[in-house]
């Protein structure tokens, strides 16, 4: 098992313990790194709360991606508890759940707007930030999915996003790959998340994609876990700039299987 021990990392974005974000805090701490978390607001907080005390750590930090005081409090907190960080992954995306299903052309332009701030440029901007506690190097990892490139009913503007998304990890990899910061994405198929839950549809897509993915099963927690436990340790030294996508091999197919025509 890959080990990182003597690791330090911030994970942002666990809502419950079905998020993708929690799936990768638990094998990191299972691998062996220390922890810090954000959440946004009291209610998110309550559900962190445990999550967090059963992986040990004591670090939460109350925080909001679109207002940059709140993100300047954030990262001074973990640089005055830490100093430095080895890696950071941003699990964050938002939408109105009302226009997450029906058409695409029907998305208002303040939903766009607020969509791809918070979806998108959050990431870029804790990159910003994350410089400065990555001294000799880390690797920064986000989360995206396979209707950024194909058309996936009701993903609607989060497609968008998550498009703007994937761009961004291939401009911030060229950025800071000379200050040895590596930058990837994992995308993994649907899940049974509660940000999944508000994408109209989202019981079909994730049946859907079960019944015709090579592998005939969807990914699981554990399994994007362990890839990003791979992408944080030195093994993955030298893979920057990647979407790495952890979804039975949904990706490859042209059409769903024979018998599902």
């Amino acid at each position: 098992m890959i080990q990182l021990n003597g690791k330090r990392g911030l994970i942002m974005g666990v809502a419950n313990e079905r998020s993708i974000a929690w799936g990768i805090a638990k094998a990191c701490a299972e691998a062996g790194a220390e922890l810090a978390f954000t959440y946004q607001g009291e209610a998110f907080g309550k559900r962190l709360e445990p999550l967090a005390t059963s992986v040990g750590s004591d670090t939460m930090i109350d925080v909001d991606v679109t207002n940059a005081e709140s993100m300047d409090l954030a990262f001074d907190t973990l640089k005055a508890k830490w100093g430095t960080v080895d890696f950071i992954v941003h699990a964050i995306a938002y939408s109105d759940k009302n226009e997450l299903t029906g058409r695409f052309i029907n998305t208002s332009r303040a939903n766009f707007s607020h969509s791809l701030e918070i979806s998108c440029f959050s990431f870029i901007d804790v990159a910003k930030r994350a410089t400065d506690l990555m001294p000799e190097g880390g690797t920064l990892i986000t989360l995206t999915y396979g209707g950024s490139n194909r058309v996936t009913p009701n993903y609607n503007v989060m497609g968008v996003a998550k498009a703007a998304l994937e761009s961004s990890v291939r401009y911030l990899a060229n950025d800071l790959g000379p200050q040895k910061i590596r930058v990837n994405a994992i995308s993994p198929g649907p899940m049974k998340t509660l940000a999944g839950a508000a994408i109209g549809g989202a019981r079909a897509t994730y049946r859907h994609t079960e019944e015709n993915a090579p592998l005939r099963s969807n990914a699981t927690l554990e399994a994007v876990g362990g890839t990003a436990v791979y992408l944080v340790s030195d093994a993955g030294a030298y893979t920057s700039g990647e979407i790495i996508r952890v979804d039975g091999g949904f990706h490859v197919l042209g059409m769903p299987q024979h018998e599902n025509l």
